[in-house]
């Protein structure tokens, strides 16, 4: 765990692993769903311009999702913006990147299914790099385990500071006891995601089934990660919050892929031919 990797003598500037894994998987998602859009037939200029306002949107939303989960924690009004250390919220993000998408679409129009199926294996991606942030950071993490990939955190970090509180460790403990890495689950969850998600793309029959293939593996593994998770308290039914949301985007899906079955079977890139650079 390296929350910060390491300070630039002389500029007093700090470089923070969460922020450098969420830049990465900025620019990754948005390189390969350009990538993909290119040959789609769709425009990768606009791809970048989107991505500019899904960024910002996402960023927002996953703020201000974090600040309703989390926002007891702040120390200052000023922490409300130090994204770069942690407290960005998947779904949080979903929500403000959508808006900004509907927003963005509305000033300049596109094939909305086939940009969503360009982007989705891009957002697959972010959440991989997104969640080794997370372990670098110290957020996101499991419960108590004994299996020989365990792993402890150092003092003064969130899971220490849970165990102290629940009397698990002294005050003076180094490390946390072991846990489950989840967040390394969860980045692994992200690869396996954009693997499927590329492999089903030449295989799919109507513009918008990538991102519905999305909707409904996403929430799936969300759900079950969320059950070794030690960060969040059930709010229903002994749900977190983070599983009732994914309960409710996996209804979307299963909306979303029976409203897609009543389209014909045509794809936006076979409607004339793609040129595709060797």
């Amino acid at each position: 765990m390296h929350q910060v990797l390491f300070t630039i003598p002389g500029l007093n500037i700090t470089l923070y692993g969460f922020g450098l894994m969420l830049t990465l998987g900025m620019l990754g998602g948005m390189n390969l769903a350009a990538w993909r859009a290119k040959r789609e037939g769709l425009d990768p200029d606009q791809v970048f311009d989107l991505a500019l306002w899904v960024l910002l949107g996402g960023i927002i939303g996953a703020r201000a999702f974090w600040l309703i989960q989390y926002g007891h924690k702040l120390k200052s009004f000023f922490d409300i913006f130090r994204v770069w250390e942690g407290g960005i919220v998947f779904y949080g993000s979903a929500f403000g990147a959508g808006a900004a998408l509907l927003i963005y679409r509305h000033f300049r129009p596109f094939p909305l299914l086939p940009m969503l199926d360009a982007i989705a294996p891009g957002i697959a991606l972010g959440i991989a790099f997104g969640r080794i942030g997370c372990f670098l950071n110290g957020c996101c993490y499991g419960d108590l385990c004994n299996l020989p990939w365990a792993v402890t955190f150092p003092r003064e970090t969130a899971p220490w500071a849970n165990q102290v509180d629940h009397g698990l460790i002294q005050l003076a403990a180094p490390r946390s006891l072991p846990v489950h890495p989840t967040q390394i689950y969860s980045a692994l969850d992200g690869l396996i995601l954009m693997f499927l998600l590329n492999a089903f793309y030449p295989l799919r029959k109507r513009d918008g089934e990538v991102v519905c293939m999305l909707l409904l593996t996403y929430p799936v593994t969300r759900f079950l990660i969320e059950q070794i998770r030690n960060d969040e308290a059930g709010i229903l039914l002994g749900m977190t919050i983070s599983q009732v949301i994914s309960v409710l985007f996996f209804a979307v899906g299963l909306i979303f892929w029976r409203y897609l079955q009543t389209r014909p079977a045509e794809r936006y890139a076979d409607a004339e031919p793609v040129a595709v650079a060797a």
